[in-house]
């Protein structure tokens, strides 16, 4: 297959690993393939509406390394459901009656791109999947070729998505100082609030990265500086039903031994019971364009903060969410080698003619390899059965949880 024009795009959410992606790729296609045009639509699919694209000239080529030094997205991200009509002709996108796929592939077809380079989750993934099809109708053969991005790493059937390591890390480092708030006033309970709609894997990777460096630490318990009081004392995951009661019952004696609590918590952990409470009192859920509950709006956080509270007497409640400063990072040393991995495999495929999903199939023995479109799915669980994780609530004193899903990650 002749490649002539590239084109790229980061959607959804912030991961740390979109600008090292994007600089990724254009090293490879300027190592392999100097003569490949490359252009990126801004901020993901609203820019491929819209036209807005940057030209990747000779001085971006040349300096594309420092993109890896960098958290964020350089061509930025936007949350577009191209099949939400009435979103996008409310958002001007596109006009009103018209086929927003079809929209978008003209554009493509405008644009003369034969490579589409998708970096995103699921939805991003398959809609590229979906935009590719259409355009063979019209005998234009496009070739999408995504890479992974998710901090939740709840994409099937991949084994690990690009920037979830690095967001655990950085959720720790995150703990490492607001958890030292543990005896800024008596009797203190420490929420913190990590993301995850629909799995609880990055709030159960950021506390065994958190307890990993605990464990690596001096104290000095004369003095009150105690592992006890600086450790996690309840680790939650939407995967897990919460048992509020017996669970303050067990936190209100580690608050009168300890002094204080501190609860590492999924923000879509318990969401069902606080949407079936809101609509019980006839107040309207907040969603966004993909129909996902607004969990910033809700905030989960402060609703099992005030839950607990009162359980546990607790004088003062501290409630603080790790999302931005986690998923806006750079890449650390783990997620920079798979994405230098992943990018390598995504343009080698991209110029054989290949489509598909990079990443490392669970199905096959987690090899790295150009997964089919039709079997990449979102909201893969997180495996609570696992056993370093049920090594850690023992730990940690919650016991073995009994879910409600069945898990497989």
């Amino acid at each position: 297959m002749a490649v002539r024009r590239v084109a790229l795009l980061t959607a959804g959410g912030f991961a740390p690993c979109l600008s090292a992606a994007v600089g990724g790729l254009i090293e490879r296609y300027t190592q392999v393939a100097p003569d490949v045009e490359i252009i990126a639509y801004k901020h993901g699919y609203q820019g491929l509406l819209t036209g807005d694209s940057i030209t990747v000239d000779r001085a971006v080529r040349d300096k594309a390394g420092l993109l890896a030094r960098y958290g964020g997205s350089p061509i930025g991200n936007s949350r577009v459901k191209l099949t939400n009509v009435d979103d996008l002709v409310k958002r001007g996108l596109v006009p009103e009656g018209v086929d927003p796929l079809d929209f978008a592939a003209q554009r493509l077809t405008e644009d003369g791109v034969d490579v589409l380079h998708t970096i995103g989750g699921d939805d991003t993934n398959t809609t590229a999947a979906d935009l590719a099809a259409h355009l063979e109708k019209t005998d234009h053969h496009l070739v999408v070729v995504g890479l992974p991005k998710t901090i939740d790493n709840d994409i099937v059937p991949i084994r690990q998505s690009l920037g979830a390591q690095t967001a655990a890390e950085q959720a720790s480092r995150f703990a490492q100082n607001v958890l030292a708030e543990h005896n800024s006033g008596p009797r203190m309970l420490i929420v913190h609030e990590v993301m995850g709609r629909n799995c609880g894997w990055l709030t159960a990777a950021a506390a065994r990265e958190y307890r990993a460096w605990l464990a690596q630490q001096e104290w000095l318990p004369e003095i009150g500086l105690s592992r006890e009081a600086w450790d996690i004392h309840g680790v939650y995951v939407p995967e897990v039903e919460i048992h509020i009661d017996a669970e303050a019952e067990r936190l209100k004696h580690t608050m009168d031994t300890v002094g204080n609590v501190t609860i590492f918590l999924s923000e879509g952990a318990g969401v069902s019971d606080i949407v079936d409470l809101m609509e019980r009192n006839g107040e309207e859920v907040p969603r966004d364009a993909f129909g996902h509950v607004r969990l910033n709006e809700i905030n989960p956080g402060e609703w099992f903060g005030k839950q607990f509270a009162e359980k546990l007497g607790a004088e003062k409640v501290l409630v603080q969410k790790s999302g931005y400063f986690s998923r806006s990072a750079p890449a650390n040393d783990y997620d920079l080698d798979l994405i230098s991995q992943m990018t390598t495999m995504a343009v080698d495929s991209a110029l054989a003619g290949t489509p598909g999903v990079v990443g490392n199939d669970e199905d096959h023995d987690d090899v790295l390899r150009v997964i089919e479109f039709d079997r990449i799915a979102g909201h893969k669980p997180f495996d609570y059965r696992q056993q370093w994780y049920a090594d850690m609530l023992a730990e940690i004193g919650q016991g073995r949880p009994e879910g409600q899903h069945p898990g497989g990650q």
